[in-house]
């Protein structure tokens, strides 16, 4: 019998494929519904994250390095400037092997050891994606070599990069200062946003003191680049804004005639004009040349600066410690007229010698045989030592440093630049705690005529003695005349006043300024000889001689035993001086190192100054 097969149920069947069809078209709703979920938190809720990782594949944010300021003097004649020079830079992080790379540019073009040792520096101190100098200053041949053969050296690119370029070379080197290459100590303390696209800071002089105007701010540019990571255009840009430019209170005629007046020999000097307190010309003999510090300067010449003799690195007008010598007998004098201490017709008699009573040690005159009956006029145009020590021991070491404090000695200045030094104004106090030792009364008379510890600046005896010739009215030097800031106005720079030095009776300042003037043009001044035939203005000053090596007492009157030294024990000039006297355009400080050539550079700095430049008749 057969067997017999069952009829199929297709309502069931319908059933079941209904079922299933829904099931998946529910699964299928889920998954669709999850996946526009997500889609729209991706795309709404995290829009600014992937839009960001996004760029980043494809854009490149660079920073672009503000143009720095320049620097005028105040005449408005350029004093450093910046130069387009082309430079080879890395950047480490697209570089797979660095001394490879070296070593294959180095058969290309010529890389020096000062080149390669400068570049492994920077590369210790930069981060591996940060653009590093190799080589500045490129020849056209060189650019060329590079780009025809870029693609061999993934991480090598010529940057078109300004370079600092100081016009006068030498001259005004030790104002100015210099830029150099950012080392590691100096990251820690900039912005590095902002120097996230600069080599260069401010190392020395005005360039440092006023880094922050001169650098400016630095731009972004948002750049479209391709797979090599070459750009292909710019999206977006923020432009850097160039640094401040500087007008200096310096005047580069003046300082050129200055430093020609002290050719040849080493020292400082200070040109300060009394109304203001504005430095017409700062001059520190030997100088250097900033331009070899901006590309980085080889060990070899950086050695050669730092062992030479004559220290072309040391700003003697700020730094240089020197004994007062006889500049500081005006002073002197005013105080002790001030204080009723001595009077103009006062005399003594001077033998040529000084001693403290109870004491067998003699203090000779810088003249032997002594000058003999002198009241203050004749002490001050000859510059008798027997006089102010007599003074000096009436005054007291207290009155003596209460005189010289005020007129600024023992601090510095104000000046607005670095490392300026205060100089020494010696006490009781000062010698035990410096010396450990006793002040004696023979450190008192030696005091009187500038020598002992008493130590001063070129700096400090301008600003000194451009009080006096304003009769006790007092300013902070500085050099910044003005500041303009891109497409603006300058904003000039008013003086500071400092507290004036007041005496009991005005007529104090004539007697002495009376006094100063004769050093210059009685025959018996010091000044009188050196100074030349008279001038068509009026003059006041004060000469002083800081002993480097002892003499015998038996030859101080022997005119040629200065020349039978060697040149570094000779005695070093000093000169403070300013003109005209009624209406005083001029002051200054002049320390010629084992030279008596002080004076004579006075008068041509003068002569230049005022009847030159035409300022002999000029105003306040």
């Amino acid at each position: 019998m057969r067997k017999r097969i069952p009829i199929k149920n297709h309502l069931q069947e319908i059933r079941l494929v209904t079922q299933r069809s829904i099931t998946i078209l529910i699964v299928m709703l889920i998954l669709l519904l999850i996946l526009i979920f997500r889609l729209a938190y991706l795309q709404l809720a995290k829009n600014d994250v992937y839009t960001t990782l996004s760029q980043k594949n494809w854009l490149d944010l660079v920073p672009l390095e503000p143009p720095r300021g320049l620097i005028y003097d105040r005449n408005g004649v350029l004093l450093v400037e910046n130069t387009p020079s082309f430079s080879l830079d890395i950047i480490p992080y697209q570089v797979d092997n660095i001394p490879k790379l070296l070593a294959d540019l180095a058969k290309m073009i010529a890389l020096s050891d000062t080149d390669i040792a400068q570049f492994q520096k920077q590369l210790k101190q930069h981060r591996r994606f940060d653009e590093i100098p190799l080589k500045f200053h490129l020849s056209e041949a060189e650019v060329a070599i590079i780009y025809e053969n870029q693609f061999r050296f993934p991480g090598a690119v010529i940057k078109a990069r300004p370079l600092r370029h100081y016009l006068f070379g030498p001259s005004m080197s030790h104002v100015l200062g210099y830029v150099g290459r950012i080392n590691i100590d100096e990251l820690k303390t900039i912005d590095l946003t902002n120097y996230s696209a600069s080599n260069y800071i401010g190392k020395l002089g005005i360039e440092k003191y006023y880094e922050e105007e001169l650098h400016g701010t630095v731009g972004y540019q948002q750049a479209e680049n391709d797979a090599s990571g070459e750009a292909v255009r710019i999206l977006k840009q923020i432009k850097p804004i160039p640094g401040k430019n500087l007008y200096l209170t310096l005047d580069s005629r003046l300082q050129t005639v200055a430093e020609q007046a002290l050719a040849g020999h080493r020292g400082a000097i200070v040109a300060i004009q009394p109304s203001t307190g504005q430095i017409l010309a700062l001059v520190s003999e030997p100088g250097f040349d900033p331009d070899l510090f901006v590309a980085g300067i080889s060990t070899k010449d950086f050695q050669s600066l730092q062992q030479a003799t004559d220290r072309p690195l040391f700003n003697r007008a700020i730094r240089g410690l020197y004994p007062l010598a006889s500049t500081i007998k005006p002073f002197i004098a005013l105080e002790g007229l001030d204080t009723n201490t001595t009077d103009p017709n006062a005399s003594i008699v001077d033998p040529g010698w000084f001693q403290l009573p109870n004491s067998e040690h003699v203090f000779h005159d810088w003249r032997h045989h002594g000058h003999g009956v002198v009241n203050l006029y004749k002490a001050i145009i000859g510059s008798c030592d027997t006089y102010f020590y007599n003074l000096a021991m009436k005054l007291g070491i207290q009155r003596i440093d209460l005189i010289l404090d005020q007129f600024g000695f023992g601090k510095i200045t104000g000046i607005d630049l670095e490392d300026e030094l205060s100089g020494i104004i010696a006490s009781p106090e000062w010698k035990r705690r410096v010396k450990k030792a006793t002040w004696y009364p023979g450190d008192t008379v030696i005091s009187g005529i500038g020598q002992g510890y008493m130590q001063t600046t070129p700096l400090q005896l301008a600003s000194a003695v451009a009080a006096i010739a304003n009769r006790g009215v007092r300013f902070e030097p500085y050099l910044l005349l003005a500041a303009q800031e891109p497409g603006n106005m300058s904003e000039t720079q008013a003086p500071t006043p400092l507290p004036p030095v007041i005496l009991h009776n005005n007529n104090t300042w004539d007697t002495v300024i009376h006094a100063m003037q004769g050093v210059m043009s009685d025959s018996g001044g010091t000044g009188f000889a050196h100074f030349g035939p008279k001038p068509n203005y009026t003059v006041a000053g004060k000469t002083g001689t800081a002993q480097v090596f002892s003499k015998k007492a038996a030859d101080e009157d022997e005119p040629d035993n200065q020349m039978k030294l060697p040149e570094q024990l000779r005695d070093h000039s000093l000169l403070i001086v300013f003109a005209p006297v009624d209406k005083p355009q001029i002051a200054l400080a002049i320390i010629v190192e084992n030279s008596k050539a002080a004076v004579g550079a006075a008068r041509k700095i003068l002569d230049y100054y005022l009847i030159t430049e035409g300022n002999l008749n000029h105003v306040p």
